[in-house]
């Protein structure tokens, strides 16, 4: 249970992270800090086949050894009635039956499906002796063939995954309308076509996976992990794994050293060390290594999308017409299905006007672990499509690319605006936004940057991108508790979790606006499924739904609070003024302090425990802008300036927020230039399993300094506070950003059809090959 005590001031104020000093210090609590007296170690025992039959498995000599407590297989837990965790949640087959997957056991049985598929695993007394007991585990297979590629797996021939979908789509999707789109297309003066590629990416997080699992004094089961949501780890095990009462299951959460997505779920293994710790009443605990992340965590994107664009003779969009195939690895989920069907799609056409669109979507199964949510989930792949089309557009028509999204934006006086996708945009100023950037980066002066670059043989190119993003999910209710203690602390309990963003502070600055005390007053508790349900840390949520439940919570225990204030005061309530934690009988000198009236209750304590939900999602916006300069000779590419007006909405903590953009930013750098999970095509082996072959962005990624600015002037109207999410706008916007650039660099160079050519990562033998005359 991660519990921080504030320290300064309100909102709108740039308040130093109050998490930080016990991080820095060294003294931070991660799950495998955890170390309680008699614990065991936990090793996996992982496939090393893309594909294969599991024919014998002998677990003889790893029982012997030395330290052993337990040795499970996969037909052992399904034995013992242990289920697989939950597929593809409502989406459906093309025949309109309900979409599948092969079932995903915590451990293999009879069949793995990607390389670091747990097979087995060995539970012993310390680490090194269940490394070697699982070495000892001897795990017969039959080799099958496999496919890595989504478009390869749809082909007659390819092997199936399951023999429920011998194609391998797991199901699919279409929206909008195909005759009104072709009727839109056939008065079209200009049709822009375009295939891009979202390469697959691993989240890469500080602090890899890791989980502690035993049985309290209680008798209850008592998970320790990183998550970004304990509650609905704890749902996904109790009802659907291992089929326990949920007031028999607590999940806490300590510190989180990042998630970005990928700690949003049930893992196989946690569900694994869970069982372990039941079974075995001692405390479990797995810790993942570097590599074993690369391997069986989830990976991001991996979409491929044919796209065409209908515009009129003047630039205006007419319709758009979209194929798009993702590879969702070895297993469909619920996440990994609905992210390239339907979340992806609600903001695919982004800022822009489009009356028709026709899109059609499919999620392919492959050999290659399974994808789940990554910074952005969808909306990066849809708005890098969409962005890299207008550039595309602006290039064969000749218009202007900033005048070519002037013409197409929709305009405030739209608002609310519903689009294709049936989304409602509550409110927006796309075209101002996009006049701040520009003004910010200062576009006008770019020719002569472009001068000085030229003269030392360089190419730079400019890169635009303006986009929106859809946050808060449609998760849109929180439960939040708000506790004032006699001994001077307003405790705050929420259910949506730290993971480095710096909620607590920002939730703590919200108790203090309400409450007006002095941040040392506020206490913020977070990651405990005891303390209260909820959905937990996802899609940029945390503050624009947690943050609003927090501030009606905090409200309603004032109003509790004045309520008793004026029993004890004999006056009433209306007549009683509140101000820096204290109330006053209006005209008079009688007054009591908010700890004392807390004092005088039976449990010494006003507490208030409250449901909030906002009225539907929020959509930041921005104009982000870049340059680049590219070496004809190595095909190096630097960011030399980067630039970015973000709206959204009001802004808690300018600080934190900067710090949230400008590390997105970098995330979505690292995509358009770096990073990329590989598998061989022949062997289905990871290529890219650890640091050393994966590219990730580094502190020399950028050779300038970011300017981030926000614009305040347009508060979102679906929540209390006027926010919008902003934990993932950065990534959205910077891949298409850089990209752009890039491609406006070789198309300066007189390379137009390769500019439009140009797929990610943008490497430097990319790019030297882009610029070869």
């Amino acid at each position: 249970m991660n519990e921080v005590i504030a320290q300064r001031f309100g909102s709108g104020q740039a308040v130093r992270r109050i998490e930080d000093d016990v991080l820095l210090q060294g003294h931070g609590q991660y799950t495998d800090d955890a170390a309680p007296a008699g614990q065991l170690r936990v090793v996996f025992v992982r496939s090393p086949y893309p594909h294969a039959r599991i024919t014998s498995i002998d677990t003889a000599n790893a029982r012997s050894m030395p330290g052993v407590a337990a040795v499970l297989t996969g037909a052992e837990l399904v034995a013992a009635g242990v289920k697989p965790i939950p597929g593809t949640a409502g989406f459906r087959r093309a025949d309109g039956k309900p979409g599948v997957s092969a079932p995903r056991r915590p451990l293999a049985h009879e069949r793995v499906r990607f390389v670091g598929e747990p097979v087995a695993v060995v539970v012993a007394d310390t680490l090194q002796q269940a490394r070697d007991a699982a070495e000892a585990v001897w795990v017969e297979y039959e080799e099958l063939p496999s496919v890595t590629n989504a478009q390869d797996a749809t082909k007659g021939d390819a092997p199936a995954l399951t023999d429920e979908a011998p194609d391998n789509i797991a199901c699919e999707m279409r929206h909008g309308s195909a005759d009104k789109t072709d009727a839109a297309f056939a008065q079209a003066a200009q049709v822009v076509k375009l295939v891009v590629h979202n390469q697959r990416l691993a989240p890469l997080s500080i602090e890899p996976r890791a989980v502690l699992a035993w049985m309290a004094d209680d008798g209850r089961l008592t998970i320790r992990m990183s998550t970004q949501m304990p509650s609905g780890v704890r749902n996904t095990l109790c009802d659907a794994v291992l089929g326990l009462p949920k007031e028999q299951v607590r999940v806490i959460v300590a510190d989180v050293g990042g998630g970005f997505g990928m700690k949003t779920g049930l893992y196989p293994e946690d569900a694994v060390v869970a069982y372990c710790a039941k079974q075995l009443n001692r405390p479990v605990k797995w810790a993942a290594d570097r590599s074993e992340d690369f391997l069986s965590a989830t990976h991001g994107r991996d979409v491929t999308q044919h796209a065409e664009l209908a515009l009129d003779a003047q630039g205006a969009i007419l319709g758009m017409r979209l194929r798009g195939m993702a590879n969702v690895g070895a297993y469909a989920t619920g996440t990994n299905t609905a992210i390239p069907l339907m979340i992806g799609p609600w903001v695919q056409t982004s800022v822009y006007h489009v009356p028709v669109i026709d899109f059609h979507f499919k999620a392919v199964m492959t050999n290659c672990a399974p994808i789940g949510a990554y910074r952005g989930a969808g909306r990066p792949e849809s708005i890098y499509l969409m962005e890299r089309l207008m550039d595309e557009a602006a290039r064969q028509t000749g218009i202007d690319r900033v005048e070519l999204r002037r013409r197409n934006f929709v305009r405030p006086e739209q608002m609310p605006y519903k689009n294709p996708m049936g989304q409602v945009y509550d409110v927006g100023e796309f075209e101002k936004i996009m006049e701040e950037g520009l003004a910010l980066a200062d576009w006008s002066g770019f020719e002569a940057r472009a001068a000085q670059s030229k003269a030392r043989g360089k190419v730079r190119g400019l890169g635009l991108a303006t986009f929106l993003e859809w946050t808060g999910g449609n998760a849109l209710e929180e439960r939040v508790t708000v506790t004032v203690r006699a001994d001077g602390v307003i405790e705050a309990y929420s259910a949506v979790n730290a993971m480095g963003q710096g909620i607590a502070t920002t939730l703590a600055q919200l108790v203090v606006d309400v409450f007006g005390v002095t941040m040392d007053k506020v206490k913020v508790v977070l990651g405990d499924t005891d303390r209260g349900d909820g959905f937990g840390s996802a899609g940029s949520r945390s503050l624009f739904t947690g943050g609003s439940a927090l501030r009606v919570g905090a409200e309603k225990t004032l109003e509790k609070s004045r309520e008793l204030a004026a029993q004890a005061l004999e006056a009433s309530a209306q007549d009683l003024d509140y101000a820096s934690g204290r109330f006053t009988v209006k005209g008079t000198d009688l007054s009591i302090d908010l700890f004392d009236v807390a004092g005088k209750q039976p449990d010494q304590r006003i507490h208030i425990d409250s449901t909030t939900a906002v009225s539907g999602p929020s959509w930041p916006n921005g104009c982000h802008v870049s340059e680049v300069e590219l070496d004809p000779d190595t095909g190096e590419v630097s960011v030399v300036a980067y630039s970015s007006m973000n709206d959204v909405g009001r802004v808690v903590n300018p600080m934190i927020v900067r710090g949230q953009l400008d590390g997105g930013a970098i995330q979505g750098i690292g995509q358009a230039l770096c990073e990329q999970v590989v598998y061989d095509a022949e062997s289905g082996q990871l290529l890219t399993g650890s640091l050393m072959d994966y590219a990730a962005p580094r502190a020399d990624a950028v050779e300038c300094e970011f300017r981030t600015e926000m614009d305040q002037t347009v508060p979102c109207k679906n929540n209390p506070l006027g926010v919008k999410g902003v934990g993932e706008l950065g990534t959205i916007g910077a891949t298409p950003c850089i990209v752009n650039a890039v491609a406006d660099a070789v198309a300066r160079a007189g390379f137009p059809q390769r500019a439009r050519d140009l797929q990610m990562p943008l490497t430097p033998a990319t790019v030297w090959a882009a610029l070869r005359p």
